[in-house]
C-alpha cells in the first residue's frame, strides 16, 4: 500500500479491499493462513499486471477489464510477449504448492458468521466510498494506486452497467430515422479516392509558450483553403483509440462513461454506423492500413464492424516494427495502383513517427540537416519527428499529383490526441494537482488537436460543416461532404446537430443531444445490444 497507493481515500480502498477478501476466503476455507495468501496472491498479481500493462500500453488494469475477457486480448498479449505463457503457469504451479502447504499446517479456525459479518461491514463501506469519490479515465493512464482502483472502477462500472448499460442513451424518442433499406447513392459528380490520415500525437505546439519551432511549421496544419483548423478529442496523452472510434462512428467515446477505456472492444460486434458504412453504400472499397496488430483492444474486429473490408495490420503489411511515416504511405499508393479501376477507394492509414517515446532519437538519417531548437529534449526530438511527417507528406501529395493525374483525390488528416507531455507544457505554473483538476474537468487547452482538408486534382464539393473548432465525432460528416458523398439518414440528422450545437456533439445540452441520437441509432438497428 505504501508503495503503490497515492492519496488517504487510495489508501483506505486498498485497506478495505484487502479485509474483505480475507473476510471472503475465511469464511469459505475458515483458516488463516490461507485466506492471508490468498489475499496476498491477490495483491500482488493485480499489482504484476498493472505494472506490465502499464510499461506495454501505458494504461493500468481497471474492473472493465475483467468484465470484456475477449479472445482478441489473449491472443494479443500471448502474440505480443511469448514468454507470459510460462511465467503463468510458473505462477499457478507456486501459488497451489503454497496453498497445499498452508491447508496442512494451519490448524487455527476461524467462524463463518464473523467473517461474514466483517466482509459484509468492509464491503459496504467499500461501495459507499467508491460512489462518493468516483475515479477518472486519466487514472488509468497513470502507474499508481493498482488495487484501489481496481476495486473503485468495480463499483463504478457494475453501477453504470445496471443504470443503463454500456452507453448512455434516452429511454426512449417521439421521431425516428429512416429504417428502410439503405437507399442508393447518386452522387452530383465523380466521387474522388478518400485517405484519412490518423496523424500520431500531433498538435501545433505553438500552443504552449515558449517553444521554438522551425520556419514554416506551421504550413502543416492549415488545409488548402489556408484555415487552420482545430479538432477537440475525448482522450488526453494517449489513447489514439477514442479518436479511432470517433472517426470511423462519428460517435463519442465520452457515451460509455466508466466503459470507455474498453470502448473498440465493446463496439465490436455491436456498433456498424459509421464512415466506412456510409462509403460503402456509394461504391467505395474500404481498407484501413493499422501499424499494430490486429488483436489490439479488438482494433480489427472493430474497424471490420465498421464497414472496413480489407483490414492490414503489421503482419499483413509485412513488418514487426513501427516504420517511418513514408513506409504506410507507399503502401497505401500501392493499393491504389493496384484498385484504381475498380472504383473509389477509401484508405484509412495511420502513422506512426511521432509516437512515444522521444527520449531517444529515432531515425537520425532521414533528417541529415536538423538542428535541436533549444527546447526540451524530449520536445525537440517531437517537433524533429513532426517535420519529418511533413516532408512525407508533402512527398505524398507530389506523388498522387505526378503518378495518377487522371484520379482525384480527398486527404484529410488529424491529430488523434496531444503528445503525453503535452499537459506539462502547456500550463507549466500549474501544480501536479491544478493540472489535474484541469483535466478532469476537460480542459479543451488538453483536448484540442488540429485536422485540415487537402486535394489533389479536386475541389471539395462543400466545407460548410467544416467549422474552425470541430468536436471529433463529426469528422465523418465533414469527409462526406467534402467528397461529394450524399448523406444518409444517420448523417442526415447529426448534421442537424452540429448546426445546432455550433460544432459541439457529446458537450453540447450536458450530453443530451448524444443521448438523443445514441437512441435514434438503436432504434434504427445500427447500435445493438449496449
Amino acid at each position: 500500500m505504501a508503495a503503490t497507493e497515492a492519496g488517504l481515500v487510495a489508501k483506505v480502498a486498498f485497506l478495505l479491499v484487502w479485509a474483505s477478501f480475507n473476510c471472503f476466503w475465511l469464511a469459505l476455507f475458515r483458516r488463516p493462513t490461507v485466506a492471508a495468501l490468498l489475499s496476498l496472491q491477490f495483491v500482488a498479481a493485480l499489482t504484476t499486471l498493472s505494472r506490465f500493462k502499464f510499461d506495454k500500453l501505458w494504461m493500468t488494469v481497471d474492473f472493465v477489464d475483467l468484465m470484456i475477457i475477449d479472445q482478441d486480448t489473449s491472443a494479443f498479449l500471448l502474440a505480443s510477449f511469448p514468454p507470459l505463457r510460462g511465467w503463468i503457469i510458473l505462477a499457478a504451479t507456486a501459488t497451489a504448492a503454497s496453498l497445499i502447504a498452508a491447508w496442512r499446517l494451519d490448524s487455527r479456525r476461524v467462524r463463518v458468521r464473523t467473517s461474514l459479518i466483517g466482509g459484509t461491514l468492509c464491503l459496504v463501506a467499500l461501495v459507499a466510498l467508491s460512489l462518493w469519490f468516483p475515479t477518472g479515465l486519466d487514472e488509468d493512464f497513470i502507474s499508481q494506486n493498482y488495487v484501489s482502483k481496481f476495486a473503485r472502477t468495480g463499483v463504478e462500472a457494475i453501477h453504470e452497467f445496471a443504470s443503463h448499460g454500456y452507453l448512455e442513451s434516452d429511454a426512449g424518442v417521439a421521431e425516428s430515422l429512416n429504417a428502410s433499406p439503405i437507399a442508393a447513392c447518386h452522387p452530383s459528380s465523380r466521387l474522388p479516392h478518400i485517405i484519412l490520415l490518423h496523424d500520431e500525437s500531433s498538435f501545433d505546439i505553438t500552443a504552449a509558450p515558449g517553444i521554438s519551432v522551425p520556419a514554416g511549421y506551421h504550413h502543416y496544419f492549415q488545409s488548402l483553403d489556408g484555415r487552420a483548423r482545430k479538432l477537440v478529442v475525448e482522450g488526453v496523452g494517449g489513447p489514439s483509440w477514442f479518436t479511432e472510434y470517433n472517426v470511423l462512428t462519428g460517435l463519442s467515446v465520452r457515451s460509455y462513461g466508466r466503459f470507455a477505456t474498453a470502448v473498440t472492444r465493446i463496439a465490436a460486434g455491436r456498433v456498424s454506423r459509421g464512415l466506412p458504412h456510409s462509403l460503402s453504400r456509394c461504391g467505395y472499397k474500404t481498407y484501413s492500413l493499422y501499424p499494430f496488430y490486429g488483436a489490439f483492444l479488438g482494433s480489427r474486429a472493430f474497424q471490420i464492424t465498421a464497414g472496413i473490408a480489407r483490414y492490414l495490420d503489421m503482419l499483413d503489411l509485412g513488418t514487426r516494427n513501427f516504420e517511418a511515416d513514408s513506409f504506410y504511405f507507399d503502401r497505401a499508393v500501392e493499393i491504389i495502383e493496384r484498385e484504381r479501376g475498380n472504383g473509389p477507394l477509401f484508405l484509412y492509414v495511420y502513422t506512426v513517427a511521432n509516437h512515444f517515446p522521444w527520449d531517444t532519437r529515432l531515425r537520425p538519417e532521414l533528417t541529415p540537416g536538423w538542428r535541436d531548437l533549444g527546447n526540451a529534449p524530449d520536445v525537440d526530438e517531437y517537433i524533429r519527428r513532426q517535420w519529418m511527417t511533413a516532408q512525407d507528406y508533402r512527398r505524398l501529395l507530389e506523388r498522387l499529383a505526378v503518378e495518377f493525374p487522371a484520379e482525384s483525390f480527398l486527404i484529410v488528416r488529424y491529430g488523434d490526441h496531444q503528445p503525453q507531455f503535452g499537459a506539462r507544457i502547456i500550463d507549466p505554473s500549474l501544480s501536479g494537482e491544478a493540472l489535474a483538476r484541469r483535466l478532469e474537468a476537460s480542459d479543451l487547452r488538453y483536448l484540442t488537436t488540429y485536422y485540415s482538408i487537402d486535394a489533389v486534382n479536386f475541389t471539395p464539393a462543400d466545407l460548410s460543416s467544416a467549422l474552425d473548432r470541430l468536436d471529433a465525432a463529426y469528422l465523418p460528416l465533414v469527409v462526406q461532404e467534402a467528397a461529394g458523398v450524399p448523406l444518409g439518414p444517420s448523417f442526415s440528422e447529426q448534421k442537424k446537430i452540429l448546426q445546432r450545437c455550433q460544432g459541439l456533439f457529446y458537450r453540447c445540452a450536458g450530453g443530451a443531444e448524444a443521448r438523443r441520437f445514441n437512441r435514434l441509432l438503436i432504434e434504427a438497428g445500427s447500435v445493438k445490444r449496449l
